[in-house]
């Protein structure tokens, strides 16, 4: 049985505890909010970019007017799957969940391809990858240290300029979707080529416009934006759930110290209880023994 000491300790030990917890799960609930305006701010232009995109690309398929190397579909051997999870952990199962969506679209889908890269970004990914002996091609290494635009602009340019000079035929981004700070959904969504909606589903407007500059030069302008943006939704999209999670886990990790205080105060006042009566037994005894 312990001793009161170290009840003691160990009470003193799970307080620590919990105080680190509560001040992670504040500053996790903090960095939670500012991703989730960040989200909020980029989604109205990222939905009226997809929205103008795939009217005009649409509409150019109908025709068959305008054509481009990012829309036109063709024999994928080489495909690429990007795996975006965090730097840290004790985020609850925030970075297995992505891990194991990523397997399965492995397991299912990867017979598909002639060869399937990897990459990561954040250092999880590239941990549990390297230590089953896979090949990672590249690791995009300080992009949650300073998420900015332009750092998924360069990711989004860098895969273009490989999509175009053929050296991968299909990239896809797995990450966590941001549900809400208690759900967060692990996709795995087609970054390039670019789908185009079927005429037939809704997509081509009964009028067109005239374009300046040309239609061609339209979409060889909004492609890359919308490559980018793509890029840039999944970067915030991981980035607030990874936060939400950590809140999540931290929350519960500050529940269970509190119920572990509880159980060892009450198994240090039974233990206090009982060399109490000890003592006084013993006393009581020696008195009769002096009788």
């Amino acid at each position: 049985m312990p001793s009161l000491r170290d009840i003691r300790n160990r009470i003193t030990s799970v307080k620590s505890t919990r105080q680190i917890t509560k001040a992670m799960k504040m500053v996790a609930a903090a960095k939670l909010r500012r991703a989730q305006d960040a989200i909020l701010k980029t989604r109205p232009y990222a939905q009226l970019l997809d929205r103008t995109l795939q009217r005009v690309a649409a509409r150019a398929a109908a025709e068959g007017a305008v054509s481009h190397p990012l829309l036109a579909p063709r024999e994928v051997r080489t495909a690429e799957v990007v795996v975006i999870t965090s730097d840290r952990g004790l985020a609850g199962g925030f970075n297995s969940n992505v891990i194991r969506r990523t397997q399965r679209f492995l397991t299912e889908d990867g017979g598909r391809f002639e060869r399937v890269e990897l990459a990561t970004i954040g250092r999880k990914a590239k941990d549990f990858l390297r230590a089953r002996k896979l090949d990672v091609r590249k690791d995009f290494t300080g992009v949650h240290q300073g998420l900015t635009f332009a750092r998924a602009e360069a990711i989004a340019v860098e895969y273009t300029e490989r999509y175009l000079a053929g050296e991968v035929d299909a990239v896809y981004l797995a990450y966590n979707e941001f549900r809400s700070a208690i759900a967060q959904t692990p996709v795995v969504v087609p970054l390039l080529p670019i789908p185009v909606p079927e005429a037939g589903a809704g997509a081509v407007a009964a009028v067109d416009f005239l374009y300046e500059p040309s239609r061609e030069a339209l979409l060889a302008d909004l492609l890359p934006r919308h490559v980018a943006m793509q890029v840039w939704r999944a970067l915030l999209e991981s980035a607030a759930s990874e936060h939400g999670a950590r809140m999540s886990a931290m929350e519960s990790a500050t529940k269970n110290a509190e119920e572990m205080i509880s159980a060892l105060t009450l198994q240090y006042n039974r233990a206090r209880q009982a060399y109490v009566t000890k003592e006084l037994m013993e006393i009581v005894s020696g008195a009769e023994a002096l009788k």
